[in-house]
């Protein structure tokens, strides 16, 4: 198979390699040259042989809707564009309108697998017909882990991929919230003595193992207490998509919830909420406020 491939960041790069070590042919445009095979989108396209395949691997919103609208003018009837990126699921079924005026067919696949997708391949949960999936199978069977899982055909209609992809994210969200929090209960009471191999412990045997408490446990014995990183947590948007889906449902999910709003929290020094709590408590029950010091005096 030969298949195009926009985007050759850190997801698409290593995506590249992985698709050539399983003997895909793999044209990469980039718009930083150095990485790139060819110069622009056009001579992408003329190198790929009918029905061509283009994998899209840039950043949601605008750059993705730019670059699918250049296919549409590039690719003709047969053709098939896949957007492997961290689309919004709604964004999907615009895009296949987009492509389908021109006869180009249109799949959405969530890829997840981050930096260690090279080496042990990435989920994928695609959207679209049984006929674009399989046109894009070969790809799909490079980049995959071995064994039965790791790959999902998640429905016809666009942006089922993304959706599933979505809502996966949004689990991670609450996992990687709850490992933090229990983190934190045991460095600050005074009865474990090391607590990385307490965490280290429940990676065999334990209902909780995963490959997040793998990554924590490595994190921790490269710094035991985080001294070296910041507080600061960034969403990249499919929490937020998560919960805005869970209430469009009525489908409560109050655990996803509150690690995204706990990375909204991570990003504000000094909380104006808890200013108005420490307010409020001063003024029906007296208790002290805490402000910070003057210069060479102490806080009240």
């Amino acid at each position: 198979m030969t298949i195009g491939l926009v985007g050759l960041g850190k997801m698409g790069g290593n995506m590249r390699s992985r698709m050539r070590n399983a003997g895909l042919t793999v044209v990469g445009y980039d718009r930083n040259a150095e990485v790139a095979d060819v110069g622009s989108l056009e001579e992408l396209v003329a190198q790929l042989p009918s029905p061509r395949v283009v994998w899209v691997m840039v950043p949601s919103g605008e750059p993705t809707r730019a670059t699918v609208t250049a296919l549409a003018d590039l690719l003709g009837e047969g053709d098939l564009v896949v957007d492997g990126g961290n689309s919004r699921w709604t964004d999907d079924e615009q895009h296949a309108a987009i492509l389908r005026e021109r006869g180009v067919g249109f799949v959405d696949c969530g890829v997840s697998g981050g930096v260690w997708g090279l080496e042990n391949g990435y989920a994928l949960m695609c959207g679209g017909s049984a006929e674009d999936v399989a046109l894009v199978q070969p790809a799909f069977d490079a980049l995959r882990p071995e064994g039965d899982s790791g790959f999902v055909h998640a429905g016809p209609r666009p942006g089922a991929g993304h959706f599933s992809k979505m809502v996966h994210n949004g689990i991670e969200y609450a996992v990687m919230q709850a490992y933090a929090e229990g983190f934190e209960l045991l460095e600050a009471a005074d009865m474990v003595d090391n607590v990385v191999d307490v965490l280290d412990s429940w990676r065999g045997g334990t209902v909780i193992r995963s490959w997040l408490l793998d990554l924590l446990v490595t994190a921790l014995r490269d710094d035991t207490h985080l001294d070296a990183i910041a507080g600061w947590a960034d969403d990249s948007g499919e929490g937020r998509w998560t919960v805005e889906a869970a209430i469009d449902h009525a489908v409560p999910v109050p655990a996803i919830a509150a690690s995204l709003f706990a990375r909204f929290s991570s990003r504000q020094e000094d909380s104006p909420a808890m200013k108005a709590v420490a307010a409020m408590r001063n003024q029906f029950g007296g208790h002290a406020t805490h402000t910070e010091p003057p210069s060479g005096g102490a806080a009240h």
